[in-house]
Order: structure tokens, then sequence, then C-alpha cells
């Protein structure tokens, strides 16, 4: 079977203003490699560079430099049809005059595709995504998410080394969403092919990616699996991108004493949190007396009763409370810092009094606030 890798190496993007002089950094010479049959999910905020590199791998959009591989090809000269590629944007970009079935065929009888093939392969896309009994129907008799199910039929038929997929789902509801990425990830593993898939919601990415990249501001922050990803941020910015709500993240500074290690945090309007660390973290922290150091911890490391070999206790009144159903997210008052714990909504109730929350220090971190990465 034929590699449908990609390979992306030193690809770098400077968008020139009007005098034809560097005006913005998009991609800053990223290095990546994306597996044949990987499903890569680009995740990050407005403006990281992930949708510009997702359209120059397609040849929509120039590069500044580097490469890109498809397969073992490279395929920086050639334009996007020669490529090998299909692309799904998230507005559908449909023919509102043809039907469903006119506008999967269009791309193929542009190609001289025989009509006995463009019905095969129509009709194998549409069995696939469900559309079979809509083919006559014309764009605006769909609903959001049957027309978003089009656009991948059009791409589907074209049998492409490598999908690529621009923020699909942004244009749909909730509901809607949740149910059309589900469809894209059963699509993916029917299919088999390289799938590279840009958003904004780390939600999509946790749930949709084989191995996530996360951007930001044109380079890569790191790439692995989701649950790696999740539960060993490299830095900072990752740490609290991903995670919904994302890890708690406390600036202070490491002192020693009598009663061991602690953590102290950067003092504000009240008395400032003193974290006492065991095990793991507070190895790590040794190295680190006396110097500034972040603190992070995921709010379900932070509840109601201690839950692992080394934890330690904290007071603080409540801010905010948000019930979520089963589970309840309190926001508590430290001197500078929210700490966000997740507590059991039938045990919790609601009080501005102390609340005593035990801290998980086995699932901890500490980072460099100078650097940003872990330690």
């Amino acid at each position: 079977m034929e590699d449908a890798s990609v390979s992306i190496k030193s690809l770098d993007k400077v968008y020139l203003d009007d005098k034809g002089k560097p005006s913005f950094h998009a991609v800053k010479a990223i290095d990546l490699e994306i597996h044949d049959g990987e499903f890569m999910v680009l995740v990050g905020p407005s403006g990281c560079g992930k949708s510009t590199t997702l359209r120059m791998i397609a040849g929509l959009e120039s590069i500044s430099g580097g490469t890109i591989s498809i397969g073992n090809a490279v395929v920086n000269d050639l334009s996007p049809k020669d490529r090998d590629i299909a692309m799904v944007f998230q507005n559908y970009a449909l023919y509102p005059h043809m039907t469903l079935y006119d506008n999967m065929a269009f791309g193929l009888k542009l190609k001289k595709f025989s009509k006995a093939e463009i019905d095969e392969r129509i009709q194998e896309a549409s069995e696939i995504l469900g559309l079979t009994p809509m083919l006559q129907r014309k764009p605006k008799a769909l609903s959001g998410g049957q027309r978003q199910r089009v656009a991948v039929g059009r791409a589907i038929v074209r049998h492409p080394k490598v999908f690529l997929f621009d923020e699909p789902l942004s244009n749909l509801d909730a509901k809607m969403r949740v149910s059309t990425r589900a469809e894209i990830s059963k699509l993916h593993k029917k299919l088999g092919s390289t799938m590279v898939y840009v958003t904004h919601d780390q939600v999509e990415a946790m749930t949709m990616g084989d191995r996530i990249t996360v951007m930001k501001d044109g380079d890569i922050m790191q790439v692995d699996d989701p649950l790696n990803l999740y539960q060993n941020p490299a830095n900072m910015f990752v740490a609290g991108f991903i995670g919904s709500p994302p890890m708690n993240l406390l600036h202070g500074t490491i002192e020693s004493s009598e009663s061991g290690i602690t953590f102290v945090e950067e003092s504000g309007e009240g008395e400032a949190a003193r974290i006492t660390l065991h095990g793991d973290v507070a190895q790590k922290a040794e190295q680190r007396i006396g110097q500034a150091t972040v603190f992070g911890i995921r709010p379900e490391h932070c509840s109601e009763h201690p839950s692992a070999t080394h934890s330690t206790q904290i007071s603080a009144p409540v801010e905010i409370a948000e019930i979520m159903g089963e589970e309840t997210y309190v926001h508590l008052q430290l001197s500078k810092h929210l700490l966000i714990a997740r507590v059991n909504t039938e045990s919790y109730r609601e009080t501005t009094q102390q609340l005593n929350i035990h801290l998980n220090l086995d699932k901890a971190k500490l980072f460099d606030p100078a650097t940003e990465q872990v330690l």
C-alpha cells in the first residue's frame, strides 16, 4: 500500500507587507512527522499558525522555507490538485444549485472518471456517511451537520492519500459537534487514511487525535498522545491549555524548614498559601530552595478526601461554586490565586467559610517560571 505519511522539516511562513518587508512570522521553522494512517490534530489558540500549516500542506499557502513531503515525494512545488490530498473546510463550500450527488461527483467529472466509477465511489461514500436517501436533495434542504457530511463525502470519493480538515465543526451547534466528531473518528477507523485535523477546541483534540500537536505563536509546544499530553505537559502553556478546567498554576517560591520542603505562594491580599511537599515533587523542589517556582495541579487532584500516598491539605474560602451535576468545581481564594478543586456535589454544601482540600502530590508538577518548562 502506498505510503501516506506527511513529513514537515523546518517549515517557515513569513508574511510580507506592501513594501516586501517581513510583517508577521506565522510559522517558525517547525518539524513534524505525521505517520501513515495517523489521525493528527493541530490545536492551539487563534493565530498560533495551525491553519497556516495545514494550508501549506495543502498547497493553498506558499511556504517561506523548509520542505513538505507526502509519502516519499517533496510537494513544495506541486499545485494542490497534484498533491493527492482532499480538504474539508469549516464553511462546507457546497454548490447550492447542485444536488448532493452532483456536489460529490463534480471533482471526479473534472478528472474524466467514467460514470460507472463515479456512481460506485459516491454510493460507497454515501453509505459510510448515511447520505444515500438524500443524494437528490440540494444543500439548502439539509441541516449544518448533514452539509458537513456531504463535504466529507466529496473528499472521500477522491480516495486521497491525505485528508485535511480545517476546523470543520466550528459552524455546528454543541450537540451536532459531538455527534459529527464521533462520525469523523469512526470514518478514520474505517478508512485507515492519514488525517490532519485543525481545531482550537482542546476537547475535540483530546477525543479525536491519535496524537496532538499543540502550537503557540508559530512554534510547536509539544507533540504527544492525548493522555500523555494531559498527564505530562512539557511546559506551562500546554498545562494551561489542555484540560477543562485547565491545570492550576500557582506562582511562588520553595522554602526549607524543620517541617520539610514547602511551596509558598506569592503573597497577595491575604496570607500566602503554604503547601507542604512530599514524595517525588519534594525531591524536585529540593533543587530549587529559595527560587521562584510554579506549582501545578489539576482540579481533579484537589478533593475533599486524601486520595494518594503523598497528599497535603490546605484550607481556603470558596469564591465561586460551579455545579456541573454530580461534580462541582469550587474556586478557592488563596492569597493571590484561585485554586479550582473538583468535589462531589452531594457532599458539598455551598459556603463562604473555609473548605479543607487535599492535594494529590503524586500528580503535582513543578515548572521553572523563567523557561516555563516542567522540572
